[in-house]
């Protein structure tokens, strides 16, 4: 198999350069995991390096999963592809006799008790935002290699925004450190340390190490922190053959530590290191790409790294940038088009909301719950943890035991994959294409479907894998925490949608205060607010929508201003000096033809209605507002209150009409129609 068949230029330039430092900068949707993987699987083809002694390390549990993955459908599954913590561990607890006098500490899975605890004891009420916001600070310490003496000056220096002042944090920090030794526990910024420490203390173990391997390849390397540097430095040790893979345009995570230095300062330390843009974007529409330049064309980043995107795919819709009244209404907008694009084929499970912060979620949970849209809450109870989920696999492992191997005949073959997964499912009470219309009944039910939607995946991607292929697959899922994807529209903040895609992503809540967020105040903490609007835009495929509200309660002062980031996205005319449509000319540009013949029906009636009252045709309706009802095709009283423009007033004085027209069962429509002709 040639490995590198397929490759655009950048990328077979990428995979063929095996041996020696290469600093791969990647735009978003540039094929950076294709890249990585296909340039470890042809050294390890081509006799260059041995399976066994590469390292691919990255940031997720998910990621390192997708590694995995790959590698072994490209014939490298003998690579180690893990987290920095998990390959960490793995060191740890085999040297741990050697470098600790015995078995390895206990690991604490959650800080919340002790930091609770430190809290207290500085003075502070410890409730949940004190004790998430303390636990991140003395992570960000950790990481940034920062003792608890050390914490009141570096802090002070870095101007953290901190959840106590600088004094107190400190000695919180302290009693955190000391009760954790108290009870001879480590957490998991001490694992890095503590392998790190063990490495550098004890050469025999240290030199087993770098034996062991002696090819190293960093993802994400735009958000290694100091301490996951120092362990990289360990292992490297005066070696050179490391590939490191990152964007600095998507650094979004400086607030833990994380540097996009050890990145952009790569070829300081390896002079002779090779550097490879990767600039082709595959994932998104010009249309989108198109936006996300425009988005960091006033940083200096995009001349630092070289990577204005060029998008490769075919044209797709224009992205849109909405205003709303309030925080419910532009909640009820999205939940509409989500509903629209359901409508049209999208799977819900291609579409996504993203936030700037987690407290929006409530809003848009509400709204798709009225609308009847099934709905995924990204960083909920983890998918293998699910009751439902942990019963199929158990009924899963048994059919694989009882599942007879294939001796191929004239007859028919054993039940397919798919089939075998869904009979299965069906002995627990789940029926295919019956689901339930909301509540926890959809949740378990989507869970399960994410199993018979892997099992369609490994028959597309491996055709005739069996039950056994797919526990097999789902025991690695497990371990790395790797999660199908369930059926729904997801909700997650931008933080955790980067690594993501869906086919149409919704981008909410976009006013300054919180995008950038209100404690954004220095030029580089604006611009990694940027930055998270560019990672989040670029999560999409080909439909994107921007959205913004005046006010945040229904009835509010209005005040809320957009946030500064979309001027540079709707001005009055394009990069290439013309003049921009309005909003609404572009969405109605977009409408399909049944749609659009809806649109001029809906037309048609406003100009009866504003005729008979004497009024403009906008204050019947606005042109947005009649395009968002032909795109939505409303059919009931709720739905139709969901459209924007639609509000309690003007549903009581237009909403049963506009239902008739919708309908097309209006006999004064029909007429005005004729009329009109």
């Amino acid at each position: 198999m040639d490995v590198i068949a397929g490759l655009d230029p950048e990328q077979q330039r990428a995979a063929l350069a095996v041996r020696g430092p290469v600093c791969i900068l990647a735009g978003a949707g540039t094929g950076k995991t294709r890249t990585i993987t296909h340039r470890i699987a042809h050294a390890v083809a081509t006799g260059q390096v041995a399976a066994g002694q590469v390292l691919a390390v990255t940031f997720t549990a998910r990621a390192a999963g997708e590694l995995r993955s790959r590698l072994r459908r490209l014939g490298a599954d003998g690579v180690s592809a893990r987290t920095f913590h998990a390959a960490a561990l793995a060191q740890l607890k085999y040297f741990a006799p050697r470098v600790l006098g015995g078995p390895i500490p206990q690991l604490l899975e959650n800080k919340a008790r002790i930091v609770a605890a430190a809290a207290s004891a500085v003075g502070a009420h410890p409730d949940r935002a004190l004790v998430r916001d303390l636990a991140g600070e003395i992570e960000w310490a950790k990481t940034s290699l920062i003792s608890p003496e050390d914490y009141r000056e570096r802090a002070a220096s870095a101007d953290r925004h901190t959840p106590l002042e600088f004094g107190k944090v400190a000695t919180a920090y302290a009693r955190y450190e000391q009760a954790k030794s108290e009870q001879g526990a480590l957490d998991f910024e001490d694992l890095l340390l503590v392998t790190a420490y063990s490495l550098e203390s004890h050469r025999d173990v240290c030199e087993e190490v770098r034996a062991r391997y002696r090819y190293f390849v960093v993802d994400e390397y735009q958000d290694v922190n100091p301490l996951q540097q120092r362990l990289l430095d360990v292992w490297l040790g005066d070696r050179d053959d490391v590939c490191v893979v990152g964007d600095p345009r998507q650094t979004i995570y400086s607030f833990t530590g994380a540097s996009p230095d050890y990145l952009l300062q790569f070829t300081s330390r390896f002079p002779s290191a090779e550097v490879i843009r990767l600039h082709r974007d595959y994932r998104s529409t010009p249309q989108i790409v198109g936006l996300a330049n425009r988005l960091m064309s006033a940083t200096a980043e995009r001349e630092i790294a070289g990577l204005a995107l060029v998008g490769q795919r075919p044209d797709g819709p224009v992205p849109t940038i909405t205003e709303l009244a309030d925080e419910p209404a532009e909640a009820a907008s999205v939940a509409a088009r989500c509903l629209t694009l359901i409508a049209k084929g999208v799977p819900p499970a291609e579409i996504a909301v993203l936030f700037r912060i987690n407290a929006a979620s409530a809003a848009y949970e509400a709204a798709l719950a009225q609308a009847g849209v099934p709905y995924v809450l990204h960083g909920g109870q983890r998918y293998f943890d699910r009751p439902e989920v942990r019963q199929a696999l158990v009924l899963l492992r048994a059919a694989a035991r009882s599942e007879q191997p294939h001796v191929p005949t004239e007859g028919p073959g054993p039940r397919d994959l798919p089939g075998s997964v869904r009979d299965v499912l069906t002995s627990m009470g789940w029926v295919a294409d019956h689901a339930p219309s909301s509540g926890a009944a959809l949740e378990k039910w989507g869970s399960l479907a994410a199993l018979v939607d892997l099992a369609v995946q490994m028959v597309s991607d491996t055709p005739g894998v069996g039950l056994d292929d797919l526990v097999n697959e789902l025991e690695g899922r497990v371990a790395a925490q790797h999660a199908p994807a369930v059926p729904g529209v997801t909700l997650a903040s931008m933080h955790s949608a980067k690594g993501l895609e869906w086919d149409a992503v919704f981008c909410v809540g976009l006013v300054d205060g919180v995008l950038p967020i209100a404690h954004a105040k220095r030029n580089e903490e604006i611009e990694e607010e940027r930055r998270l609007l560019y990672v989040a835009v670029t999560r999409a495929r080909q439909q994107l929508g921007l959205s913004w509200h005046r006010s945040r309660q229904v009835g509010g002062s209005g005040n809320r201003r957009r946030s500064r980031f979309l001027t540079t996205l709707d001005g009055e005319h394009d990069p290439g000096g013309r003049r921009r449509k309005s909003a609404s000319k572009q969405r109605r540009a977009e409408l399909e033809p049944g749609d659009e013949e809806l649109f001029d029906r809906l037309r048609t009636w406003r100009a009866e209605q504003a005729k008979a009252g004497s009024v403009p045709a906008y204050v019947v309706f606005s042109d947005a507002t009649l395009v968002a009802i032909a795109e939505s095709r409303p059919r009931t009283q709720a739905q139709l209150r969901m459209v924007s423009g639609v509000g309690p007033t003007k549903w009581e004085r237009y909403g049963p009409a506009v239902l008739e027209v919708v309908s097309g069962e209006s006999a004064d429509f029909q007429t005005a129609v004729e009329s009109s002709r």
